[in-house]
């Protein structure tokens, strides 16, 4: 019992380490001042592997070191990434530690979305104003021009990526035996949600490099 919590510590904190080398190295610029992150996908993986907590964990103490190492947006951005990514991560974990099937992964990404998509739409007006310091009016007539694009843009490349690279990551880490083996299941389906990911994944560059004038 004792060396599965230790590998269970030694692997959250790997992936809590890749999610914060992603965030660094990664800023891909979608619509005005926006640049997606893709480091939701290493927390949602982490939720699907340990569990929605584990998710909320990392997703926070990734956000701490973002807040003091990088980031200008100081504690309100902290708050705002723990926000957005509980949201989408902790319920897409939720509803997949219920359901452990491709089926179960794709509504619990579906949800987690569509929570992520609302939640942030309210949080941006509530707290961007404060740290653009710009009037909340000013905010208001960004919602649906700007952040509302980003957000559906990010959680589709969110879900996609996660649905894509979430099974080879589980079996390469069952073989260095940081997980247990698996208990078998959830067969069906098996090659048309990694294609319909993989349309998300292209459609959503395709709409990016649309909004940014390249395509």
């Amino acid at each position: 019992m004792k060396r599965e919590k230790i590998k269970r510590m030694a692997l959250l904190g790997m992936l809590a380490a890749l999610s914060y080398i992603v965030m660094v190295l990664v800023h891909i610029p979608v619509v005005a001042f926006l640049k997606y992150e893709p480091k939701d996908v290493i927390i949602t993986i982490a939720g699907f592997l340990c569990g929605p907590l584990a998710g909320a964990a990392i997703s926070l103490v990734v956000s701490l070191l973002e807040m003091v190492t990088v980031s200008d947006t100081e504690l309100i951005g902290c708050v705002m990434n723990v926000i957005s990514t509980c949201s989408f991560a902790c319920i897409a974990a939720a509803v997949y530690k219920k359901h452990r099937s491709q089926t179960g992964a794709l509504v619990g990404l579906l949800a987690g979305s569509g929570a992520m998509i609302v939640v942030m739409l309210l949080w941006n007006w509530l707290l961007t104003p404060l740290y653009m310091g710009v009037p909340r009016s000013a905010v208001v007539q960004m919602l649906l021009p700007v952040f509302l694009p980003f957000n559906v843009l990010k959680a589709g490349l969110n879900s996609a990526l996660t649905l894509l690279i979430y099974k080879p990551v589980s079996r390469g880490l069952r073989k260095a035996k940081l997980l247990p083996p698996s208990g078998g299941g959830g067969k069906r389906s098996r090659l048309f949600i990694p294609l319909l990911a993989l349309a998300v994944v292209i459609t959503c560059i395709l709409v990016i490099l649309s909004l940014r004038g390249i395509i």
